[in-house]
């Protein structure tokens, strides 16, 4: 099942994708939930399949204007150099345990929105990943159970303001509008696997990074458990899970995003996140 976020009659909304269309869940619903991490948190999965059963889509994704997957997520945590290529990329070891930032709600950005280059920045990167989203909170989950809090994956650029990187990661990851997130949520009932999935990111249509989820260094599985050693999980937070080689700052020469530029994040059974660059005003 995909699940998206999308406006509806100027209103934050959220549905159920069938084909070139989407079916509207609020009044299908009752009104009881507000947004897609609302129903998320009452465990709604199955009452969203049941509901859209035979039902026909209301809304065209064409011209539909989308939200960010999870427009609200409480929390969003993101893992530093978590593919092999990458470390190999940036000279570094792989680390021992999963390397955590977070990010700020404010730096999300819908499938085909504007991903915000900022006055300060010359070098603004790039960055395709695999994002999971929580289904099932939890304090200290098992890697053994981890999968099971897991409601769907999704497709994230973690974009970097590398101008700041070397000062502060924090900062370089938090500049407004610079984190993409969807174009929806695909169910783990669609992907029971998501090691077997296939990432890549094509910027003006060039392809730029290509990568096996394979190749992580720490498993989907290890990066919920660490998590949630050190905070609680809760439905609909968003955990982005590295990112291959192929960035542009280690491109000789560097390759910088710019106005006017399209970059896309295509993973294998999930879709294609879609952004134009612009300039900050």
């Amino acid at each position: 099942m995909k699940l998206a976020s999308y406006l509806a009659d100027g209103k934050p909304s959220f549905g159920v994708v069938v084909g070139d269309g989407v079916i509207t869940m609020n009044r299908r619903l009752g009104d009881k939930y507000a947004t897609l991490r609302d129903a998320l948190a009452d465990y709604a999965l199955d009452e969203m399949r049941d509901a859209a059963l035979g039902a026909s889509p209301d809304q065209k994704l064409a011209g539909l204007q989308f939200l960010p997957a999870i427009p609200n997520p409480e929390k969003i945590l993101c893992v530093g150099i978590n593919y092999k290529s990458h470390a190999a990329e940036h000279g570094t070891e792989a680390p021992k345990l999963p390397n955590i930032f977070t990010r700020f709600v404010n730096t999300l950005v819908p499938h085909e929105g504007e991903m915000i280059r900022p006055k300060v920045s010359t070098n603004f990167d790039f960055e395709g990943e695999l994002a999971l989203v929580i289904g099932k909170g939890g304090r200290h989950i098992k890697e053994a159970d981890a999968l099971s809090h897991v409601a769907g994956y999704t497709c994230f650029c973690d974009a970097s303001v590398r101008d700041f990187t070397k000062y502060s990661l924090v900062a370089s990851k938090n500049f407004l509008g610079t984190g993409p997130l969807g174009p929806w949520i695909v169910t783990t009932d669609d992907i029971p696997d998501p090691a077997r999935l296939t990432l890549t990111t094509r910027l003006n249509g060039v392809r730029m990074q290509h990568s096996g989820t394979d190749m992580l260094i720490h498993s989907i599985p290890a990066i919920i458990a660490f998590c949630s050693v050190f905070t609680p999980l809760t439905p609909g937070d968003i955990i982005a899970t590295g990112t291959p080689d192929g960035i542009g700052a280690k491109r000789n020469p560097p390759v910088w995003m710019k106005a006017g530029d399209v970059l896309e994040v295509e993973i294998s059974d999930i879709g294609t996140l879609r952004n134009t660059i612009a300039d900050e005003k």
